[in-house]
């Protein structure tokens, strides 16, 4: 693969990072799959150090404000994505999915073309991490986060959509423990 430029290059700094599904395969319509997510990000923060500043589950992709308390997000992030790969195809396999062989074939599809799949690949490879240098890049990724939920006509507010950090943001109770950023 070529050198896109996106690297995480400070294994400690703040990163903003996008986890994108292949095809863009709208697998977070069903909440079953973003509690996922949700479960494995708190598994990461509790056992890995990950600390979330923000984040946004939408359809297809996840946004996320993250570092690492370790000085090992890299690591985390290749564990959070192999685990909740794992946990997807699982459910997908193992509860009522209206659209299981359809996913299942775009899965495998997206695998066969790398070779370090095994049999399904649900995440893409690249995660565009951004390290967020200054306060003002810092925040611009913040009100995009919030945003996005609004932009796709979802809610009006940012803290109306419960699978986002936009709520903590208002001092209310959401899905996720975050760290605010002040």
């Amino acid at each position: 693969m070529a050198d896109s430029g996106y690297k995480i290059r400070n294994q400690e700094a703040i990163y903003y990072c996008t986890f994108s599904i292949v095809y863009w395969i709208d697998i977070f319509t069903r909440p079953i799959y973003r509690d996922i997510v949700l479960e494995s990000l708190r598994f990461c923060q509790k056992e890995k150090g990950l600390i979330v500043y923000a984040y946004v589950i939408m359809s297809n992709h996840l946004h996320t404000i993250i570092r690492s308390e370790t000085g090992k997000l890299s690591d985390t992030i290749r564990d959070f994505k192999s685990f909740t790969s794992k946990q997807i195809i699982e459910t997908i396999k193992e509860t009522p999915e209206s659209r299981r062989e359809w996913l299942l074939w775009m899965f495998q599809r997206a695998a066969k073309k790398h070779k370090r799949n095994v049999e399904y690949q649900v995440w893409k490879h690249d995660n565009h991490p951004e390290e967020l240098e200054s306060n003002k890049f810092l925040e611009q990724k913040l009100e995009y986060i919030h945003q996005n939920p609004v932009r796709a006509c979802i809610v009006q507010n940012p803290e109306e959509y419960l699978y986002s950090s936009a709520g903590a943001y208002a001092d209310m109770p959401g899905l996720l423990t975050i760290t605010k950023i002040e």
